[in-house]
């Protein structure tokens, strides 16, 4: 989160506005709790904030759009915007939101073919997603199991969604250990990599992640969008009526 932050702040840089000189940004954080979304966007618009930004689940982003049809929206999300009913078009958005598509759902089948070819002779791969996050957990099972049968392997889908969900699921390989291990693309797991390498490597399991901050801290393997990057990218948004920009990894 702090290279995201960072990335936030160079955008807003090199628009003309910097923190704590001639912009304020206020900072709410779900926690995992999704019930806590609409209040704390709700909050954000009686403030009359100049734009909000949303970003680590499609609720979040959803909770911001119910909560304001004036206030500017930018959105970064993990699949088609069009497809979530977020924007009405590419070319048109429409309305007051706009965004970044960090293409996370479509690489899905890249991500599992490379754990393929990395650990060629595994045959039961453990998938987890975080069921707080539903639309993201509902696109990453839809991407996941056809390609899956394309490559002959059987998914097991892990649902964790706590700190300690997390632990008793390894827990549970220790008795009946899958050959290898898929982490979702998922705001919430992503605060937790430190758990999720430090756990994939305890119990010698191969694993894949989403994005280059668990190879940063002992991860085996990574392949998606640089997220940090996207947080600069969707303040020009704001100062035009361009389509959503498609990220490519």
């Amino acid at each position: 989160m702090t290279d995201r932050l960072r990335g936030f702040r160079e955008g807003l840089r090199e628009i003309g506005y910097v923190e704590g000189d001639n912009a304020t940004i206020i900072y709410r954080w779900a926690e995992n709790k999704p019930d806590q979304l609409p209040e704390l966007a709700g909050e954000l618009v009686r403030r009359q904030v100049a734009v909000v930004l949303a970003g680590g689940s499609v609720a979040a982003i959803f909770a911001a759009k119910a909560a304001t049809s004036t206030v500017p929206l930018l959105f970064i999300v993990g699949e088609d915007p069009v497809r979530l009913g977020l924007v009405t078009s590419l070319a048109r958005p429409g309305g007051n939101l706009t965004g970044v598509n960090i293409l996370n759902t479509e690489l899905v089948a890249k991500q599992l073919a490379f754990l393929h070819e990395l650990a060629p002779q595994a045959a039961r791969v453990a998938v987890f997603v975080n069921p707080a996050n539903v639309a993201n957990a509902e696109a990453l099972e839809r991407e996941l199991h056809p390609a899956a049968r394309a490559m002959g392997l059987q998914i097991q889908i892990v649902r964790v969604s706590t700190t300690r969900e997390i632990d008793s699921a390894f827990a549970a390989f220790a008795r009946d250990p899958p050959d290898a291990l898929f982490v979702g693309s998922d705001g919430f797991f992503n605060s937790r990599r430190v758990q999720f390498v430090h756990q994939a490597s305890h119990h010698r399991l191969p694993a894949i992640y989403s994005g280059r901050e668990y190879c940063e801290v002992g991860g085996l393997m990574s392949y998606g969008t640089n997220i940090a990057d996207a947080y600069p990218r969707s303040l020009p948004r704001w100062r035009c009526t361009c389509s959503p920009i498609i990220l490519p990894a």
